[in-house]
C-alpha cells in the first residue's frame, strides 16, 4: 500500500472579506489588530461621516477572523471561499 499527499494538502485557505461599509464608524480596530495586515485605511467616506477600511491584501488573509470579534459596529465579517479547481 502507498500513500499520496493530497493535493490540497498545507494549502492556504482564500479568504472572501465583506466590509459593511455604511455601518463602520472608523475606529480602525480591524486595521491595528489583524495579525497579517489585511486591511488599510481608505479615504472613501462613508454614510457616518467615517472611513472605512479596504482590503489591501486579501491573499494574506488566515481566516482568523479577528476583525470580526473586535468591530464594534458588525461591520465587518471573513468567509472562506467556496471556489472549484483551486480558485
Amino acid at each position: 500500500m502507498t500513500w499520496e499527499v493530497p493535493s490540497q494538502a498545507g494549502a492556504k485557505p482564500k479568504a472572501e472579506i465583506h466590509i459593511i461599509k455604511d455601518q463602520c464608524k472608523g475606529c480602525g480596530f480591524c486595521i491595528y489588530y489583524c495579525p497579517r495586515k489585511v486591511l488599510g485605511e481608505s479615504d472613501e467616506i462613508n454614510a457616518r461621516g467615517a472611513h472605512p477600511p479596504k482590503v489591501v491584501n486579501e491573499s494574506e488573509c488566515i481566516l482568523c477572523s479577528l476583525c470580526t470579534a473586535i468591530c464594534p459596529d458588525f461591520a465587518i465579517f471573513v468567509k472562506e471561499k467556496q471556489c472549484k479547481d483551486g480558485c
